[in-house]
Formats: structure tokens, sequence, C-alpha cells
């Protein structure tokens, strides 16, 4: 147990930090390639999308219903589902619509003439999307953790997913800042410690949960990680890959994130 701990929080951490790629980015590349974000964001929704229904979603049942029977088992798996939905619904709704992290910026925008602009209320601004994506980014953070303690293939496929994510809002967070400040540094350590909330999730889960975690917490939790990906995926990563999409791209990539998913679920059976 003690070296599948280490991983979790390994894989979370690694997802976390994907948010100062976003930045470098920022700062190193001219343009934004619309048609990688639009093909990583339609993977990241497919890979998760898929994992939470035919996998996550079914050993949570099944944990659940060796433990309440077949009734008491079915329903409190769904209802955890949608309990897990109505967790992350309530933390967007938390977050003022003028500081969504998922509001989409391209790298272009900070390379204009006369870009950065001194005001303090712009960089009030940036702090707070970094405060929101930290706060977004808490429930994947256990969702990282739970998972990899009971598969860590499945562990490391939902961290690659969520770091792939992770990359437009280290852009989100970084923009507005740089325009604010003209500071590259100051701009890249909020990105990077935006980040930093899904490995402190992690360790929420592993003070708080891990004490309890017997097959019905698990079933639980695991049943409420599958539905706050779904939501995940569905609000926030296939409306921002078909923002950046050129000719179907998001889609192929949520088919290709789908069959990758698949198949390393084959090759481990």
């Amino acid at each position: 147990m003690t070296e599948e701990v280490l991983l979790a929080f390994l894989f979370t951490l690694f997802a976390g930090l994907a948010t100062g790629i976003g930045s470098l980015l920022a700062f190193f590349t001219k343009t934004t390639n619309t048609k990688f974000l639009s093909f990583a964001l339609g993977f990241s929704a497919g890979v998760m999308i898929y994992v939470s229904l035919v996998d996550i979603f079914v050993k949570a049942k099944e944990s659940l219903v060796g433990e309440l029977g077949e009734v008491g088992g079915n329903w409190l798996t769904v209802g955890s589902f949608f309990a897990g939905m109505l967790l992350i619904t309530f933390i967007d709704r938390l977050i003022p619509n003028q500081t969504n992290p998922h509001e989409l910026k391209k790298i272009e925008d900070m390379k204009k003439p006369g870009a950065v602009i001194k005001d303090p209320q712009l960089l009030k601004t940036g702090t707070f999307v970094a405060l929101a994506i930290g706060i977004h980014n808490f429930p994947e953070g256990i969702a990282t953790f739970v998972s990899t303690i009971q598969d860590p293939a499945l562990g490391l496929a939902i961290a690659i997913a969520i770091a792939i994510h992770n990359i437009p809002e280290g852009i989100a967070v970084s923009v507005p800042i740089y325009y604010a400040t003209g500071d590259k540094k100051k701009a890249f350590k909020l990105s990077f410690l935006s980040g930093l909330a899904e490995p402190i999730g992690a360790v929420v889960a592993f003070l708080i949960l891990m004490p309890f975690l017997n097959d019905i917490m698990f079933g639980v939790i695991f049943a409420m990680v599958a539905g706050i990906m779904v939501f995940i995926s569905l609000d926030e990563l296939l409306p921002a890959a078909k923002k950046y999409d050129e000719a179907h791209i998001s889609i192929y990539g949520l088919i290709g994130g789908m069959a990758v998913m698949a198949l390393s679920l084959l090759l481990i059976i």
C-alpha cells in the first residue's frame, strides 16, 4: 500500500503542475497550436468519459452491490454518481463568471504590441482566476489519488487526461497576469501554484478518507469520481475543444481517447 500511496501522490503532482506547462507555452511559443489543443482536449475528454462509465462506475457498483445487495448497491451507486456531479456543479457556482478559468485565451493575445497594461484590476482578475482554478482542481486531486490507490494504471490514465486539460488553464492564468504586470516570473509562479491544489486534494484524501476506506466508502467515492469526471468532460473539455476546433479534430481526439483507453483496459484484463 505504501508504494501505491507514493505513486498516487506523484501522479497527482504531475497532473496539477501541468498548469505550469501552459504558462511556459505562453511565454516560449509564438502562436497557439489550435489543432493540437483541440485534439488533445477531445482526447482527454474521451479518456475521462470512457474510463468513468466503463470502468470506474462499474467497479463502484460491484463494490457497493457486494456490500449492500443488488437493490441498495445499485441505488447508492447511481446516487453517488450524481452527487459527484452536484459537487462539481456547486464548486463551479462558487466561481464568478468574470473569472472563469476555462475562458479560452490564445498565446497570440499576449504577443500583441501594447498588450501589457499596468492595471491593478487586471492583476486582481488574474489572481482570482488562479484561485478559481485551485478550487476547481481540488476534487480532481482526490479523484486521481483514490483511482491510483485502487488501480495504478487507471490512476495514470486519469492523471494524463487531467494534465492535458490543465495546460490551457495555465495559459488562462498567465495571460491576464502578464497583461497587468509585464512580469513573466510572477505570471508563471501564480500559474504553477494554482496547480498545487491537486496534490493538496491528494493529501486531504490521504489524511481524511484513507482511514475510513472500506468497500462501501470506496464504492461511494469511486462513483462520485465518475460523476465528477463526466461533468468536467461535458462542461469544460468538449466545449473548449470545439472552440479551438478545425475540421472536426476534437471529435477525432474524443474517439482516439476512448479507443486508447479501451485498448489499455483490455490489455490489463
